[in-house]
């Protein structure tokens, strides 16, 4: 590796030994919340493991392209690895962020309106098929790639060297530098990243209708009002006319009982 540079990492400290430690140990930590996630769903929405790992996998997918896009790209110039994979990063947590949730609303819009079942995000079939998730997976990582080339065409604004050479300057010892970088702040952002694009993508179990047998659309909510008065309501699966007669028989057999006899006497 070459030398370190009077502030900052060296050169190919991002790929090193403890570099790349730090990057499973972020892998591991930051993926275990979406596990986290996934146990704080209400039981009766909570996704089958089968359908969180199709979610999730996504969004692993995406993130390995992001983070070795941005090391790729630290390594490119001779300036400080660290502190220039760590204006990526934040640049990728706030102006991303925002590219990201424009191209999943975008993509959605668009098979819908094509009528992609299979394409919309969260929608896997049922049984659910792996043809949806690897579409889904292409479509997701296209989204990525736009949002990493807009970030990339940012870092060409004049003005984000001086930023650089103060952001980890004030930091003397590189391995705390690396831990910093590539560790403790990745894992607070992705960890935010994480639940709120698994939010975007996951399948709307609250607000999915259903559709009855007349073809109108009847929410959850209205299904079990609608049961409740059923439930509460008297019963009225007699035959209403038998019902009458067998009451008019009833006065009839009530009044010939209450006739009075009579005697004939010779």
């Amino acid at each position: 590796a070459a030398p370190r540079p009077a502030h900052g990492c060296g050169s190919g400290a991002l790929l090193g030994r403890f570099g790349v430690l730090l990057q499973a140990l972020l892998a591991l930590c930051a993926f275990s919340t979406l596990m986290l996630k996934r146990f704080k769903e209400p039981k009766a929405e909570r996704r089958p493991w089968r359908i969180w790992f199709y979610d999730t996998s996504k969004q692993a997918i995406g993130a390995l392209f992001i983070h070795f896009a941005n090391v790729f790209l630290s390594d490119l110039t001779e300036e400080d690895p660290c502190s220039l994979y760590l204006i990526n990063f934040i640049l990728d947590a706030t102006l991303g962020m925002l590219l990201i949730w424009l191209g999943v609303k975008v993509v959605s819009w668009i098979v819908q309106h094509k009528n992609y079942t299979y394409l919309v995000f969260g929608e896997y079939g049922d049984p659910p098929q792996a043809a949806a998730w690897i579409g889904q997976c292409i479509l997701y990582l296209l989204i990525m790639v736009f949002e990493k080339t807009v970030i990339s065409l940012v870092l060409l604004i004049p003005g984000w060297t001086k930023l650089q050479q103060i952001l980890l300057g004030y930091i003397p010892n590189p391995q705390l530098e690396l831990v910093l970088v590539m560790f403790v702040v990745p894992f607070i952002v992705n960890a935010i990243m994480f639940w709120v694009v698994d939010s975007l993508i996951m399948r709307k179990y609250k607000q999915k209708d259903t559709l009855d047998i007349n073809g109108s659309i009847e929410t959850p909510r209205a299904r079990r009002t609608e049961e409740s008065q059923v439930l509460l309501s008297p019963d009225m699966d007699f035959d209403q006319s038998e019902s009458d007669q067998d009451i008019s028989g009833l006065h009839g057999t009530s009044q010939k009982m209450k006739q009075p006899s009579y005697q004939v006497v010779i």
